[in-house]
């Protein structure tokens, strides 16, 4: 059942959040989407091209940690529906500079739920029942051995700055649903991929290296396993969530998808192989693969147990990751423009000129 909804999506311009907004604009006419996004380094409002402004959609440039705007956009829109994306989400960045992950991802949702708390309980309430979706990560389980699987049971254990402050922001959500009874869902998803990544993450970062014939670093032993999802079977899972989740529970999402490292860059590789031929040398891409000094704090390996999302709200993925990776690459290759406006960093100035 598809109710109309007016949602607050913050990180609408991120890689999770613009497939998201992409979802609610093509299939879920009725929800007036209002986009608040901060456009950082990640936040590439050119993600949305041809998403226009007016009845349905509004793009504000803003802070999480701006409780001002935040209590005046829920003024002004009747917000009713969160959908709580935006943080700082790159390990690698969290391990050599972890104040923008503590501020972002535990003081910006704080932010947000005083926020939603003085709105949806400070006034007489008539809309529709409200919603606040918490988007976080599977990360903040820590790392498995080589059986088993996270479910929403298993214990906190993260292990680096950036699951540290998602496990943080986590608890922030949760406590407020025991607390002061606000209307909290929580997700946990497993690796995303698809279009408009950030090229610093493993998928889009291998793609533009082999396709320019550059070393494909590779942590470790590249033995690391991860469970792939493609993002639009995240969306769609959020939106399940929204519509028929239950107040005050998490729901893992995952794509049944468990991968070694070395496995995703090689058939990469693979791919690119048959589709833009060999290198000028003669030989595959997999040449250019290197083992760099592993990460610290690396986790060996995550995977999602998500029948609870299953059984209960009737979602699962839809994409292999065979098939989803194969449209990953192609999206990637029919927009080189795209890749090389984020890469060069062109787009942040130009966004930088135009809000100052």
């Amino acid at each position: 059942m598809i109710t109309k909804r007016t949602i607050l999506v913050t990180g609408g311009c991120g890689f999770i959040g613009t497939n998201f907004v992409r979802l609610l604009n093509r299939s879920y006419p009725s929800w007036r989407v209002v986009n608040l996004d901060k456009l950082t380094y990640a936040g590439n409002l050119h993600n949305l091209e041809g998403i226009v402004e007016g009845e349905n959609y509004r793009f504000v440039r803003g802070d999480i940690c701006d409780g001002s705007l935040i209590e005046r956009l829920f003024a002004e829109e009747q917000i009713d529906t969160v959908a709580h994306f935006a943080a700082e989400s790159h390990v690698d960045r969290s391990i050599t500079g972890p104040a923008a992950f503590i501020e972002t991802n535990i003081l910006g949702t704080f932010t947000l739920l005083e926020a939603v708390r003085r709105f949806w309980q400070g006034q007489s309430w008539s809309g529709p029942v409200p919603c606040f979706l918490h988007v976080s990560t599977d990360e903040v389980y820590g790392s498995l051995g080589a059986t088993g699987l996270f479910t929403e049971s298993t214990g906190y254990d993260p292990r680096s700055p950036y699951s540290a402050s998602k496990a943080s922001s986590d608890h922030l959500a949760s406590a407020y649903f025991h607390t002061y009874g606000l209307p909290v869902r929580i997700t946990n998803c497993s690796n995303n991929y698809g279009p408009y990544q950030f090229p610093e993450k493993l998928i889009p970062l291998v793609m533009n290296n082999a396709r320019e014939g550059r070393e494909l670093p590779v942590y470790g032993d590249g033995r690391n396993i991860r469970d792939w999802l493609y993002v639009e079977d995240h969306c769609e899972a959020i939106v399940r969530v929204i519509e028929k989740g239950q107040n005050g529970r998490s729901y893992n999402i995952g794509g049944n998808n468990e991968k070694e490292n070395i496995q995703v860059v090689t058939g990469i590789c693979d791919i690119l192989d048959r589709r833009l031929g060999l290198l000028p040398s003669g030989a595959s891409r997999r040449s250019l693969i290197r083992f760099v000094k592993d990460r610290a704090g690396h986790d060996r390996r995550y995977a999602i147990d998500a029948a609870r999302i299953r059984t209960e709200l009737g979602w699962e993925p839809q994409v292999a990751f065979e098939k989803g990776i194969e449209m990953t690459i192609d999206w990637y290759l029919a927009n080189q423009e795209w890749v090389q406006g984020v890469v060069d960093g062109s787009y942040e100035d130009y966004y930088r000129q135009m809000y100052s």
